[in-house]
């Protein structure tokens, strides 16, 4: 096991703190580890109570080696042993904006012992004063219904790897009642304090932090799932090359819903006077909401005056809405093969439908 690790493994377990108090620990309860990729080799003396600890802390944190520097602010430090020596127990930096939202990086050097982080050094994320919000207006974030939710990631650099240690917890939640977030027992003293480790090199270290504020866009659907049966109509037809160039039939109605067939006899487009055209239309397209669509199966069919099917595609599952009203095919037959199909000109189209759901904006 490296020196670094045993040090970390060694140190004493802190109290599982309420989650509410916004702070955890954590690398006390890590494993021995056998290179940056953090892949797991459990101590023969790792008890059940740290090993379970272990997992509790691995599904609200994570911890990585990065060459990135923080996004959002970096704290160096200079002669960081008079911290000791001037009985200086606390360190809040100065403002900086991330996610429109002022903050601080609050250090305690020598742990905060409040919060159990003796022998530790201790640092954590605090809302500052007054933040911006939209129109121009300067409000406090923490009067009374107002949260802030942010992923946070503090980092310490190693200068001996040039990398960042990083500790990402889950998404903290900032309020009236908990304006800060971090990790009381961040590092061991020991660990830390040791120029070979490479975290204080020459009396000077460098913390830094990234704060990632989630919030809501507002966006978002509600997908209602129908449980109708498929509803069968049938168009018969007389002479079908009597009709004109497009023809509709009868309306009727489908999972409460109006529909009709949409019928071009000599083809449509490009299509025309080769194949015949048929597409099923949402009538009461124009009555959907903004943002509201229909998913719905169907099949159309073209039948004989015996009832035998003589064209169809197959079974289509399509989506319908006030700019997407109707579906199907510009080549659904050749006419050739229509005309051969038919007996006296006569024919049946059927269209068989069922609404699978229909989706809706959130309000």
């Amino acid at each position: 096991m490296s020196k670094r690790k045993k040090e970390a493994t060694d140190s004493n377990a802190a109290k599982v703190r309420d989650e509410h108090d916004g702070t955890v620990s954590l690398l006390e309860f890590l494993p021995e580890t056998t290179n940056d990729n953090q892949q797991v080799e459990f101590s023969p003396n790792l008890s059940v109570d740290r090993f379970l600890l272990f997992f509790f802390f691995n599904a609200v944190m994570s911890t990585e080696l990065r060459d990135v520097v923080p996004a959002h602010f970096v704290l160096k430090i200079k002669s960081f042993s008079l911290f000791a020596k001037k009985n200086m127990e606390k360190y809040e930096s100065g403002e900086f904006e991330a996610g429109g939202y002022k903050w601080k990086l609050i250090l305690y050097p020598n742990g905060d012992k409040s919060r159990n982080g003796e022998d530790h050094v201790s640092v954590y994320l605090a809302v500052s004063g007054m933040s911006p919000f939209q129109l121009g207006w300067e409000i406090r974030p923490f009067q009374l219904g107002w949260e802030i939710h942010a992923v946070v990631r503090l980092s310490v650099y190693d200068q001996t790897c040039d990398r960042y240690f990083t500790v990402q917890g889950r998404v903290a939640r900032f309020h009236a009642l908990k304006t800060e977030w971090g990790v009381p027992r961040y590092m061991p003293l020991k660990t830390f304090t040791n120029p070979s480790n490479g975290y204080l090199v020459d009396d000077t270290c460098v913390f830094g932090v990234e704060v990632f504020v989630i919030k809501s866009s507002g966006v978002g659907e509600c997908l209602m799932l129908k449980e109708s049966a498929p509803y069968t109509h049938q168009w018969r037809i007389s002479r079908l090359s009597s009709l004109g160039d497009e023809s509709f039939s009868d309306v009727f109605t489908a999972g409460d819903h109006k529909w009709k067939v949409w019928l071009f006899p000599k083809g449509n487009l490009a299509n025309r006077g080769q194949s015949l055209s048929m597409f099923l239309v949402l009538v009461d397209a124009d009555n959907l909401a903004s943002g509201q669509k229909m998913n719905v199966r169907f099949i159309l069919r073209l039948k004989d005056q015996n009832n035998i099917i003589r064209g169809q595609q197959g079974c289509t599952t399509a989506w319908f809405s006030s700019s997407a009203p109707n579906c199907g095919w510009h080549t659904f037959m050749p006419l050739k093969t229509v005309g051969t199909c038919l007996m006296e000109d006569s024919c049946v189209i059927q269209a068989q439908v069922i609404v699978l759901g229909t989706v809706n904006k959130l309000p």
